[in-house]
């Protein structure tokens, strides 16, 4: 993509205008904004949804109630082939007890990830989520499922995706979130995921959901082997998506944990994940809310409320992403302070008081 003609008066000059951005203006943000002129120009696109000086969190946990996956992608250090040592799936009293778990400890919401498993029927997931809503209520929310989960599972089942939706939506599901997509390139898919699902595929999916009447959210994940191009294209698909629906409530971007994957490699920076978020902000200007990853970036994370996020999760399980090397810290105080020292007051968004509402 070509960067001729840019400056970046003429792009500050779009973002007073509430303008959009183009693709090309994007990369040139990328190549040649320093770190101050991204961080101003997130942090005026952010202030058009949000109070400057407030954030919210959530303390949540991401149950994995498998690891047995066919997919076979190569930057996933956690899965099980069927039939090999160590696979498992959670029983009803198992997924219960970790939810207990996160109530107690002043949580509410929980997210479900754990693969393509040839060996569980969509019965499995129904009566479970059917079970939790008919056990807990309105006391916590949940993520039930990604969209790659729910694409391998309306397939496998050979369902519509408005069929699939339909059945979740009758076992009290109210979200599937926007994961599995990674880079949103077919390109990138080829290369380290072939037996997942196209883009194409993805956003059929997510636009069956969303015309189902289930909440869905926007995610990406970065520092692969992708280019500036592939992130900027997966931002402009997002955009246009969201244009045509309306359905993401928020975006969440995290990185690539290398350790013990098949891929390897090496982590990026905090550094240039905050310079992504503030480009995500500033591009995505028909989102709502973006979210900041301390799952995989720790306190550094809360960096992001300075460039351009509002939001954040308190995360105390996620297998997926530990096995791969991610750590995770319990001492939510302090991340809480933090939050106050960058200048934002931390609120708890509750699911009594909506959480699940897109602003």
């Amino acid at each position: 993509m070509p960067t001729t003609a840019i400056a970046l008066a003429d792009i500050r000059r779009k973002i007073d205008n509430r303008e959009r951005i183009s693709p090309d203006e994007a990369l040139y943000l990328w190549r040649e904004a320093s770190d101050a002129d991204l961080r101003a120009l997130a942090t005026q696109v952010r202030a058009r949804y949000h109070d400057p000086a407030s954030c919210t969190y959530m303390l949540m946990r991401i149950i994995n109630y498998t690891n047995v996956c066919v997919a076979q992608c190569d930057y996933c250090a956690f899965y099980k082939l069927p039939g090999q040592e160590g696979g498992y799936v959670l029983s009803q009293d198992q997924v219960f007890a970790k939810l207990d778990e996160l109530l107690a400890l002043g949580g509410d919401l929980a997210g479900f990830n754990g693969g393509f498993n040839p060996h569980l029927p969509l019965d499995y997931y129904c009566e479970l989520f059917s079970a939790i809503r008919a056990r807990y209520g309105d006391r916590l929310e949940f993520y039930a499922l990604t969209i790659a989960e729910f694409l391998y599972l309306a397939d496998h089942a050979r369902l519509s995706y408005a069929d699939a939706a339909a059945r979740f939506k009758d076992a009290g599901v109210r979200w599937i979130t926007g994961g599995g997509s990674e880079i949103l390139t077919e390109d990138f898919r080829r290369r380290h995921s072939k037996f997942k699902y196209t883009v194409a595929d993805y956003f059929a999916a997510q636009r069956a959901l969303v015309e189902s009447g289930l909440r869905t959210s926007a995610t990406m994940v970065i520092g692969f082997d992708e280019t500036i191009e592939e992130r900027i294209e997966h931002l402009e698909r997002t955009r246009q998506f969201q244009d045509e629906t309306g359905g993401l409530a928020s975006f969440l971007c995290w990185t690539y944990k290398p350790y013990f994957t098949q891929l390897g490699g090496i982590e990026i920076t905090t550094n240039e994940y905050l310079r992504h978020l503030a480009l995500s902000r500033i591009y995505l200007d028909n989102i709502p809310r973006i979210r900041t990853s301390v799952l995989t970036q720790n306190e550094r994370a809360l960096e992001g409320l300075l460039y351009g996020a509002d939001d954040f999760d308190l995360p105390i399980e996620d297998e997926v992403t530990q096995t791969a090397g991610a750590t995770i810290s319990l001492n939510f105080d302090k991340m809480l302070s933090t939050a106050r020292t960058l200048g934002f007051e931390p609120t708890y968004r509750h699911v009594a008081t909506g959480w699940n509402t897109p602003a």
